[in-house]
């Protein structure tokens, strides 16, 4: 969101202290950034659902795909492991589904919400600024009067202008307060907000990482061929692959 005031003539007398101003655009600042980053946190935490969900989605479809794959019929043992790794994806989808949602309402929709006060706040800021303009062009138009001549038409038009000046001058007075006075509150407010979600959020990932790790724990029991190192079966399918290679109809020319 943007700030930027009306431009108008300015009266001569200062009519809010410089230092007023500075600590309201400083609190303004503070929530303007405040508001992006609510904004950008949100879209990230969408992204990153999103994603996890395709991540798991996928899985399962590869483990699907697998089980329809003609070598299952051929080989026993390969469709007994392809049936543990389908299992094994099901379960973690299930458990990435839990925890997308987990997130989705603990998080994104607070963060959510939270981004629905700003155009409230800054309607507010938009208000005292028109009333700040009012105030500075009825502060002019006083001056105007007070330099001419004495005369009884512009004494009259004088009193008139004060008259004109002084609800104009409370008003903004008042939102000027109001909004010095709550815009900290709000800015220091996001803690106790943010914290519970945050704490949600490291809760969820905490579960599901838990999870996964007996899921896969058990999977690698089901699959595993003892004895076999890492570096050993890379050297067994290297010489299987080989052996593909010495047949005449993949043989180069």
């Amino acid at each position: 969101m943007s700030w930027i005031p009306f431009k108008i003539g300015q009266p001569k007398k200062q009519i809010v202290p410089k230092t007023v101003e500075r600590d309201f655009e400083r609190e303004y600042g503070k929530l303007q950034q405040l508001e992006d980053q609510t904004k950008k946190l949100q879209k990230d935490m969408k992204k990153s659902t999103d994603a996890d969900l395709a991540m798991s989605k996928s899985a399962v479809k590869i483990s699907s795909d697998l089980l329809s794959n003609p070598l299952c019929e051929q080989d026993p043992k390969f469709l007994e492991m392809v049936m543990a790794l389908d299992t094994a994806m099901k379960r973690m989808d299930s458990f990435n589904q839990e925890k997308v949602n987990q997130i989705q309402k603990t998080v994104i929709e607070p963060l959510k919400k939270f981004s629905g006060v700003f155009p409230s706040l800054n309607m507010a800021v938009k208000r005292r600024e028109q009333t700040l303009q009012d105030y500075k062009r009825l502060q002019s138009k006083v001056e105007k009067y007070e330099e001419k001549e004495k005369t009884g038409p512009i004494l009259t038009k004088l009193h008139q202008a004060r008259e004109e000046l002084r609800p104009v001058k409370d008003e903004f007075e008042a939102k000027n307060k109001q909004l010095l006075e709550e815009m900290p509150k709000f800015y220091s407010s996001r803690i106790n907000y943010f914290k519970p979600s945050f704490e949600s959020l490291i809760r969820a990932q905490v579960v599901y990482y838990t999870e996964m790790y007996k899921i896969f724990g058990d999977l690698t029991e089901q699959i595993d061929e003892p004895g076999l190192t890492d570096e050993q079966r890379q050297k067994e399918n290297e010489a299987k692959l080989n052996e593909l290679r010495a047949l005449s109809i993949v043989a180069d020319d």
